[in-house]
């Protein structure tokens, strides 16, 4: 992993779940990382476990809802560290119901953090790519926009949104920018506690609990998406349980 030491990554929802494991696995080999997230007391934690250990990190607190936010993100990182090699939008929520049960606040949370806060981390990063000549942007996106199924309708949506939009950019870009996607399935992480649908609820974390797998799974294709020689592009990636459907 001699391509990953002393690269600089940015990291949003890095407080818990997929963003912590990917953070804690770059630091190991040798990145330097620069984590966002809204909970300032489990960033703090994390920073220190990072150092601990003898990796480099920083953090600030963000909201990946508010666009100024990802630009001091990667304003950190570029006043820090003096460059930004590669920003992971992985921040993410889900509000699972039926289309006609009009969850519309579910609706808008889900367009605000999964499409607009992705984009808002593109728009951060983009400029500052463009300046080195070189960068490469990493969306989580899941295994729920591969599988259209009832209650999923709008989540899967807003994944979908962000596979078009990066195979736009992926069109669009003359290879100095790289692009990847990683569609996760049933991971263990905190994730379903935020689901208002309390049968959805049971049966996410019914999910997790019986085939879900660690989120380190995630944050080695993370490593080995970011990895690869400058002119090697990982486009999609998909990682689930072997027993999921």
């Amino acid at each position: 992993m001699q391509n990953i030491t002393g690269k600089v990554v940015a990291v949003t929802g890095a407080s818990s779940g997929m963003g912590k494991a990917i953070a804690i696995a770059l630091a190991k080999n040798g990145a330097k990382v620069v984590l966002g997230a809204r909970r300032t007391e489990q960033l703090q934690q994390l920073v220190e476990e990072i150092k601990s250990k003898g990796g480099e990190a920083t953090f600030i607190t963000i909201d990946v809802k508010n666009k100024a936010d990802l630009v001091r993100l990667v304003n950190t990182a570029v006043e820090q560290y003096g460059k930004l090699d590669v920003i992971v939008n992985n921040a993410g929520v889900s509000q699972l119901s039926r289309i006609d049960e009009l969850d519309i606040d579910g609706w808008e949370e889900m367009i605000d953090i999964n499409l607009k806060g992705v984009l808002y981390g593109m728009a951060a990063a983009i400029p500052v790519f463009k300046q080195q000549q070189s960068g490469h942007i990493v969306n989580i996106i899941s295994t729920a926009g591969i599988k259209i199924v009832p209650m999923q309708g709008v989540y899967a949506g807003t994944k979908n949104a962000i596979r078009t939009i990066a195979e736009a950019f992926r069109q669009e870009a003359d290879g100095s920018i790289r692009i990847t996607g990683i569609s996760p399935g049933f991971v263990k992480t905190d994730f379903a506690n935020n689901i208002k649908n309390k049968e959805m609820k049971t049966a996410i974390q019914q999910g997790m609990e019986q085939i879900a797998i660690d989120p380190i799974a995630i944050a080695n294709a993370v490593i080995y998406a970011i990895s690869q020689p400058q002119d090697v592009e990982i486009g999609d990636i998909v990682i689930r349980p072997s027993k999921q459907n």
